[in-house]
């Protein structure tokens, strides 16, 4: 099965429209086995974009056992959750190290929330001159931010440094709440982002919807919207081929499907945006 590709923004890189994330068995520690055979069954299956982060239990660890040879045929992303340069420069070594590479395709400012960490991490000392100073020396490639939970945090972010890339929420639940499709896609699109869609299944919780029988439709809307790709973390092979299947056959939706599913979601949209189990 061929999973078709897109540019990622205005690099020179094209990858997968599905990204292996780094939840599911891979935020874990202890499942050596299952991840090695996650990763390598991912990159079998013509997967190019991989996900993890400092943050993610011994997903970078796995990451390191599993490629060996192969480091060179994927795309490799991780993330620092660290909000001044020291910390920032310190998550480097280690996921480096980890994952036993000399340096990552894309390095991401993981989960920024609040305006204290932007005026950390954007400030003197901050982590921003981390992220700056690995891409100058080779060990990123590229820069990305990451957001999770407020649009307008992340919408002042992009403006205030020209990251590559912006890994956001992309789901049907999004514009009934705090919405990063209409806040934050316009502005990154505009400036030529790679975007990286994530929450596409709602953390799975889709199949709490009484109606739910395929996450297909999740996957649809996600990849009709202007997005590079989307991950999804999965906790075994039956999720990952289900995913790369779907991925495989995917055709975009009309506006008719779009505003349908829209609709269908918005009774249980807060509820799925901010479920705590």
């Amino acid at each position: 099965m061929d999973i078709a590709k897109r540019r990622l923004g205005s690099t020179d890189v094209d990858v997968t429209i599905l990204g292996l994330g780094g939840e599911g068995v891979l935020r874990t520690f202890g499942r050596e086995r299952e991840a090695y055979s996650l990763i390598n069954q991912a990159i079998d299956m013509g997967i190019n974009y991989f996900e993890s982060a400092r943050a993610y239990a011994g997903s970078e660890l796995y990451y390191g056992k599993a490629l060996r040879e192969r480091r060179g045929d994927i795309f490799l992303t991780s993330k620092s959750h660290a909000r001044d340069k020291e910390g920032a420069s310190r998550h480097l070594v280690e996921t480096l190290r980890n994952m036993k590479t000399d340096r990552l395709d894309l390095w991401q400012i993981h989960d920024v929330r609040t305006e204290d960490d932007i005026d950390t991490i954007f400030g003197h000392g901050g982590a921003l001159e981390a992220f700056v100073r690995a891409k100058e020396k080779g060990l990123a490639r590229f820069i990305g931010i990451t957001g999770h939970h407020d649009p307008e945090v992340i919408y002042r972010c992009l403006n205030l440094f020209d990251f590559d890339t912006v890994l956001m929420p992309v789901n049907p639940a999004e514009p009934h709440y705090k919405d990063f499709l209409a806040r934050v896609l316009p502005l990154a699109t505009k400036k030529q982002m790679g975007v990286i869609g994530m929450k596409v299944y709602l953390r799975g919780l889709a199949a709490r919807i009484p109606w739910y029988s395929s996450m297909e439709p999740f996957f649809r809307f996600a990849l009709t919207n202007p997005v590079s790709t989307v991950v999804v973390g999965c906790d075994n092979l039956d999720q990952l081929e289900e995913n790369v299947r779907i991925a495989s056959s995917f055709i975009p939706m009309k506006s008719e499907e779009t505003n349908s599913l829209v609709a269908a979601v918005k009774p249980y949209a807060r509820h799925l945006l901010y479920y705590k189990p």
